[in-house]
């Protein structure tokens, strides 16, 4: 298997401009709004019964009501925290579990990194999640620079598997939150999540929407996971799925949203643009390039793109070969 052994966060995966979230922790259902929520933060959850949002004192009443109980495991694993519910087509939140991951003692204090994979269904979105839970441990645990590990090892974390059903539902974060100091001292608390692939056969383009929606809502860094190239739907899908941002700047006047990174898996043309971060803004740049011939549409859609995030960047990566998208018995070994 073909995986560069450059960190993830040299390699572009930098933390941003600090911007503190809400940390909510009982259950409440969302259901996507047909119409503009008012008023639209990008940082709370409009919920079915009168559009409630998650305040501190909610935060807190949830967390007293015995946060930890999510967390009885002492291994650390996957949790629910955005629940699916298939046949009313909407999302419950589990205010408890969040506020048992958020809400420990040595990192209630700290400010947040949420670091989140979006895309569609069996592109690998779980499978890079594991990658970077693999890299955190590493310098949690020693700092070594041979993050990948043993090569016999195989990967773990996030449930993931070959195949072309669907694997992961709602959405999920990992258990143990991570503390890293940034090159400044300050430290911040990392947070992993993953996300349902959008457009199975199960889920409406509203639901997709929703996720990806909440998702980037809740993010620091929305990785855009997308199969061999950035398509022109890949963008209007982006501009749909981010259109909660735009209401959302439209009240507070500022971007929405912080990171954006298209990371673009089984690159095909290296001659054109190298692998890796580099590679990736060259091209990144000349996709979402505006230009006075370009119809209208195509130029709206590179315009709210830029208008809805802080940054947007781009990663490259090569195919990791055949044994690993055919196998069926693949775990995850580099060797």
């Amino acid at each position: 298997m073909r995986t560069a052994g450059r960190d993830p966060v040299s390699a572009g995966l930098q933390f941003p401009k600090d911007r503190s979230t809400q940390r909510p922790a009982n259950r409440a259902r969302f259901v996507p709004a047909p119409t503009r929520p008012s008023p639209l933060h990008p940082y709370c959850f409009c919920f079915e019964g009168g559009g409630s949002m998650l305040s501190p004192q909610r935060v807190a009443a949830a967390a007293s009501r015995g946060a930890g109980d999510a967390m009885e495991s002492s291994k650390p694993g996957p949790v629910q925290v955005v629940l699916v519910q298939k046949d009313q087509h909407s999302f419950e939140l589990d205010e408890r579990a969040l506020a048992s991951i958020l809400l420990q003692d040595h990192i209630r204090d700290l400010d947040v990194v949420v670091v989140s994979v979006a895309g569609a269904f069996r592109k690998g979105k779980s499978f890079i999640l594991d990658f970077m839970l693999r890299y955190l441990y590493s310098q949690k645990e020693s700092g070594h620079s041979n993050w990948l590990g043993d090569p016999e090892e195989p990967l773990t974390g996030f449930s993931w598997r070959g195949g072309s059903d669907p694997e992961t539902t709602g959405i999920q974060i990992w258990s143990e939150v991570f503390t890293v100091e940034k090159p400044g001292g300050k430290k911040v608390a990392v947070v992993l999540m993953d996300t349902q692939g959008a457009f199975d056969s199960q889920s409406t383009v509203k639901d997709c929407a929703t996720i990806f929606a909440l998702s980037t809502m809740t993010s620091s860094v929305q990785i855009y996971n997308l199969s061999q190239n950035i398509q022109e739907d890949d963008l209007q899908q982006l501009q749909l799925f981010t259109e909660y941002g735009r209401l959302a700047m439209d009240e507070i006047f500022q971007k929405p949203f912080q990171t954006l990174m298209f990371l673009v898996r089984d690159w095909s043309f290296p001659y054109e643009y190298s692998y890796g971060l580099q590679g990736g803004m060259a091209f990144l740049d000349k996709r979402l390039q505006v230009k006075e011939h370009q119809h209208e549409e195509i130029q709206n859609v590179r315009n709210h793109i830029h208008s809805c995030f802080s940054d947007v960047t781009c990663f490259l990566l090569p195919h990791p070969g055949l044994q690993v998208a055919t196998s069926p018995d693949f775990d995850g070994k580099l060797k």
